[in-house]
C-alpha cells in the first residue's frame, strides 16, 4: 500500500515537472523579443569579409563570427542609394514615392519625413517596448521631426551625416577639410572652404533627446560614446524586463573617418586604402561584436540582430571608400560614370547583411532570397505581434519565413528609385525580377567626377587628371529598357540581346509589374509629400553668439 502511494506521488510529481516546463516554454514563446539594427553607413558589399573570404583581409570578424552562428542575406538591398530615402524607407516600409523622401535633407531643412507617416518606432513604442535609437537621423531635426517626436523614448547621435558640419579635429576626407573657424562672430549659414565641399561655419551637434550636448563633437571619440549608450540602454532594458528596440545608424563608413590610432597605422602624409578605410571597418566591426556580446550576456534567445547598410560605398571619396564586390557596372563604368552610391546599379543599393538570433536563426545559413531593407518595417512588427496600420499600403514583406525557416522567396518585384543621380528624385529607374533586372534610366557619359591632388588618388586611364570616379552624369533614357541577367552577369557589363526570346518574355513581365505598382501609388491616398524648404536659421546651434555655436564637450 505505502509502495503505491509513494509511486502515485512520484508520479504527480513529475507530471507537475512537466506542466510547470510547458508552462514556463509557453512563457517563453509570449515573452516578447528584443530587436538591435544596425545600419552602417555608405558601406559596400564586399567589406563584409564573410561575402568574399578569398580576400582574407580579416577587417570584420565579429561579423564573420555573427554570419556563422546567424544567417547571411547576399541579394539584400538599400531601399535607396542615398541617406535620407534610404531611412525613410527602412523606417516606414514604403518606398520614397509613398513616404515622400525621395532625397537628402540639409543642414537648413526645416522639416523632415512627413509627419503623416507612421514610423516603427511608433509602433513598436504603442506595444510596450521601450525606444532608443544612437546615431544619424537624417530625416528632420527641427521639432516634431526630431527622433524624440518620431517614437524614440531615447536619442544620441547627430541629426545628418558627420560630414555636414565642421569639427576641430576633422577625419580623413577627400578633398581634406580644415578644422572649424575659431574666431569672427557666428553667422547661422553654411560656408564651403576654398577646397570645396566642407562645411567650415557650422560645428557638428552632437544630439542627446532634444539637447546639443556637444558642438562641435569630437569625431574621434563619437564611437566609445556610442558603444557606451548602447550597452547602457541594453543592460537597463533587461534589468526592467522590458522588451526593446535599440536602433543604432553608425558613423562608419561615411566620410570623414576617424579611426583608432594602431602601432601599425599609416602617418598622416601616407594613408592607403588598406590603412585608414581598413581600420575604420575594424572599429565598426569592434562596436558590433561588444553590441552582440551585451545582447549575449543579457538576452541571448530573445534577441534579433540585424545588420545591414544604407547605400553602397561614395566612390568619389578614392581610398576612404569601401569595396563593392564583384558588382562593378561595367556598362555603367566603360561610358565613364560611376556605379555605386546615388546610383542604381548593383554597387549602390546590395549591401552586406547579417542576422542573428540563437535558437531562432539556424546558424551558419545563407539566403539568396531578394529582399529589401524595408522589410525590416513588417518583419519586426510580425515578430513583435504588431498589426501592420490598415490605413496605408506597404512595399515591405514578411521575411520572418526566410528569417527563421529558411525559405527562398522573396520580392517578386524590387523596384529601385533614383535618389541621387541624374533625372527626377524618386524616379523608378531601375525593376529586379528574380535574376533579371530592367534599367529604364541611366547616368552616363559626361563624368562629373571630383578631382583631387593626392598621391593616392586612382589614376582612369594614362595620362589622365588624377580622379577616383563615382560621376553619375547626364541622364539617358532606355526605351526598351537595358535588362541585365545577374546569374551570369553580377557585374552588369552585357545587356541581354533584345531580340531574343528571354529579353522579350522578361521585358514584358517587368513593364507589367512596374506598371502595376505605379498605378498602385497613383491611386494610393496614404501617399505623403515631404517638405524640402529650407531656411538659414534652421541649422542646428547651441550658442549663436560662439564662433561654430560652440558648447562644452561632454564629461
Amino acid at each position: 500500500m505505502a509502495d503505491g502511494i509513494t509511486q502515485l506521488l512520484f508520479s504527480a510529481m513529475l507530471l507537475c515537472g512537466l506542466l510547470l516546463h510547458i508552462v514556463s516554454q509557453n512563457d517563453k514563446l509570449k515573452k516578447k523579443p528584443n530587436f538591435i539594427i544596425i545600419l552602417a553607413d555608405d558601406i559596400g558589399w564586399g567589406d563584409l569579409d564573410a561575402n568574399q573570404p578569398e580576400e582574407r583581409a580579416n577587417n570584420t570578424p565579429y561579423l564573420n563570427l555573427m554570419a556563422l552562428q546567424g544567417l547571411r542575406m547576399t541579394d539584400f538591398h538599400s531601399p535607396a542609394s542615398t541617406c535620407s530615402p534610404s531611412r525613410a524607407a527602412i523606417l516606414t516600409g514604403r518606398y520614397s514615392l509613398r513616404n515622400g523622401v525621395t532625397h537628402n535633407f540639409g543642414v537648413n531643412s526645416l522639416a523632415g519625413l512627413p509627419l503623416s507617416e507612421v514610423t516603427l518606432p511608433q509602433l513598436l513604442q504603442k506595444a510596450g517596448y521601450h525606444t532608443a535609437m544612437i546615431g544619424k537621423w537624417h530625416l528632420g531635426h527641427n521639432g516634431p521631426y526630431s527622433p524624440t517626436n518620431r517614437g524614440f523614448d531615447y536619442y544620441l547621435g547627430i541629426p545628418y551625416s558627420n560630414d555636414m558640419g565642421c569639427t576641430d579635429m576633422p577625419g580623413y576626407n577627400l578633398p581634406q577639410c580644415l578644422p572649424c573657424d575659431s574666431d569672427g562672430p557666428q553667422v547661422i549659414r553654411l560656408k564651403r572652404n576654398a577646397r570645396g565641399g566642407c562645411y567650415s561655419r557650422v560645428g557638428l551637434p552632437l544630439i542627446e533627446n532634444s539637447s546639443i550636448v556637444e558642438q562641435p563633437l569630437d569625431l574621434w571619440t563619437l564611437t566609445e560614446q556610442y558603444k557606451s549608450a548602447a550597452l547602457r540602454i541594453i543592460h537597463n532594458a533587461s534589468e526592467r524586463g522590458q522588451p526593446y528596440l535599440l536602433y543604432i545608424a553608425l558613423a562608419h563608413m561615411h566620410v570623414p573617418l576617424a579611426p583608432p590610432p594602431s602601432p601599425d597605422a599609416p602617418t598622416a602624409d601616407h594613408h592607403p586604402n588598406s590603412g585608414v578605410y581598413a581600420a575604420s571597418l575594424r572599429e565598426l566591426d569592434s562596436l558590433v561584436g561588444a553590441i552582440k556580446t551585451a545582447s549575449d550576456v543579457t538576452d541571448r534567445d530573445n534577441t534579433l540582430i540585424w545588420f545591414t547598410g544604407d547605400n553602397g560605398p561614395w566612390e568619389q571619396k578614392c581610398q576612404y571608400a569601401g569595396s563593392v564586390g564583384p558588382f562593378g557596372g561595367k556598362w555603367q563604368t566603360s561610358k565613364g560614370g560611376g556605379s555605386a552610391k546615388q546610383t542604381t546599379w548593383e554597387g549602390g543599393h546590395r549591401v552586406p547583411t547579417v542576422a542573428y538570433w540563437p535558437g531562432r536563426i539556424i546558424a551558419n545559413t545563407t539566403s539568396s532570397a531578394l529582399l529589401s531593407g524595408m522589410d525590416i518595417f513588417p518583419t519586426v512588427l510580425s515578430l513583435a505581434g504588431v498589426t501592420l496600420p490598415s490605413d496605408r499600403r506597404y512595399d515591405g514583406i514578411d521575411a520572418t519565413n526566410i528569417l527563421l525557416h529558411g525559405e527562398q522567396m522573396g520580392h517578386e518585384f524590387l523596384f529601385h528609385p533614383n535618389s541621387g543621380a541624374a533625372g527626377k528624385f524618386g524616379d523608378l529607374q531601375t525593376v529586379r525580377s528574380g535574376k533579371h533586372k530592367a534599367f529604364y534610366i541611366t547616368g552616363t557619359g559626361q563624368m562629373e567626377v571630383m578631382r583631387v591632388q593626392h598621391p593616392q588618388a586612382i589614376t582612369l586611364q594614362s595620362g589622365a587628371a588624377e580622379a577616383c570616379g563615382g560621376g553619375t552624369g547626364k541622364q539617358q533614357v532606355h526605351d526598351p529598357p537595358l535588362i541585365f541577367d545577374l546569374e551570369h552577369d553580377e557585374s552588369e557589363e552585357t545587356p541581354l540581346d533584345v531580340k531574343t526570346h528571354e529579353y522579350q518574355t522578361v521585358a514584358e513581365r517587368i513593364a507589367r509589374g512596374r506598371e502595376e505598382l505605379l498605378w498602385d501609388i497613383a491611386t494610393d491616398k496614404s501617399v505623403s509629400i515631404a517638405d524640402y524648404r529650407t531656411d538659414e536659421s534652421a541649422a542646428p546651434c547651441c550658442d549663436p553668439t560662439q564662433a561654430v555655436c560652440r558648447c562644452p564637450r561632454l564629461g
